[in-house]
């Protein structure tokens, strides 16, 4: 029998708060045997909201009160300084005292970067967290990290988020030597500026799987199982892509809708078009881990809806089942002794 997994939920986090996050977790915890989960927030808005749709889950719910809330605006100094009672500072603690194996919050980005990283600490021999997620691929799926934890990084930096993402993506998909691909603006050797050329000479020289150079425009074609760049990079390719697909969806959308010709279109095409519209729904992929600390940290996207909030649960069961930080802690001191 598979041991518990314990996760730390912020419920007060994100755009709708208790509403969504708790429904969301009710349905997670019916559908998944082996967790628990550690309700953390303003118990007044928690208990209306669990009414009898918790009923034959109370033994695997736990609710800790918080007096606190991290704004979705606040500075992250601010929070680090003045939340300690908050909601989110709470579930990162529980993780830092064993209580729960990961936490799991659509608050703040910042506030929660800053507030993991102060708690947790980063593993030995990785100097900062990276933000990692999954994302759709016409061949398989792509992790990509960093997208927005570390703005400015060093080729030590980038080297570092490949170790991390290829023991993420072993953990989570079963790969055994999965492929790293540096993202640059071509593919050619003299391409990129000073930070991917150093980064690609550290990464041939390291025993992971590299294969080298990928441009933006391949990042859903399966050249890779992992992607790697610089937080500023990688979160602007990632928001772009997001607004693309929304713009696209939407367009298609419209241009159906413009006549009764093109309704009766569109009801014909509508099997494919929701396939389509599922393969690039943001909400399947939603869950971005702030890989690289003493324990398992996921972000949710700030306006998740339950579906989106749902995943983010998985991607944090699964991290933490796994215990993926342990395994990026071998796996340095692995390639510190010079081992494969």
């Amino acid at each position: 029998m598979s041991k518990t997994v314990t996760i730390a939920v912020d419920v007060m986090g994100g755009d709708a708060g208790p509403e969504v996050t708790i429904r969301a977790t009710l349905h997670f915890l019916k559908n998944t045997r082996d967790v628990r989960v550690i309700l953390v927030g303003d118990e007044a808005q928690i208990k209306p909201q669990l009414g009898m749709q918790s009923a034959g889950l109370d033994d695997r719910l736990e609710i800790l009160p918080s007096k606190q809330t991290v704004d979705m605006d606040e500075a992250p100094v601010h929070a680090l300084r003045n939340k300690k009672e908050s909601s989110m500072w709470m579930a990162v603690e529980l993780v830092k005292n064993e209580r729960a194996q990961a936490c799991l919050s659509a608050g703040n980005t910042g506030a929660l970067l800053a507030i993991a990283y102060y708690l947790l600490r980063t593993l030995p021999g990785i100097e900062r967290p990276a933000l990692i997620t999954e994302l759709p691929g016409s061949s398989g799926s792509v992790h990509m990290l960093d997208l927005g934890a570390i703005m400015d990084c060093k080729a030590e930096n980038l080297l570092q988020f490949a170790v991390m993402g290829s023991v993420l993506v072993t953990a989570i998909k079963g790969i055994v030597s999965p492929r790293i691909g540096l993202l640059n603006v071509g593919r050619e050797e003299i391409k990129g500026n000073y930070l991917v050329k150093e980064a690609d000479t550290k990464l041939r020289e390291s025993s992971l799987n590299y294969i080298g150079y990928v441009e933006a425009d391949r990042i859903y074609y399966g050249d890779c199982d992992v992607l790697v760049a610089d937080g500023f990079s990688g979160n602007i390719s990632l928001k772009t892509s997001e607004g693309v697909a929304a713009f696209i969806v939407q367009h298609i959308r419209a241009g159906f809708e413009k006549n009764i010709l093109t309704r009766i279109l569109g009801l014909c095409a509508k099997p494919v078009m929701n396939d389509v519209k599922k393969s690039v729904d943001s909400r399947c992929y939603n869950g971005a881990t702030l890989i690289g600390l003493q324990g398992v940290v996921v972000k949710s996207h700030g306006n998740a809806d339950e579906l989106a909030f749902e995943h983010a649960l998985h991607v944090a069961y699964a991290e933490a089942r796994t215990n993926v930080p342990q395994m990026i802690d071998i796996k340095l001191g692995q390639m510190l002794n010079g081992d494969s």
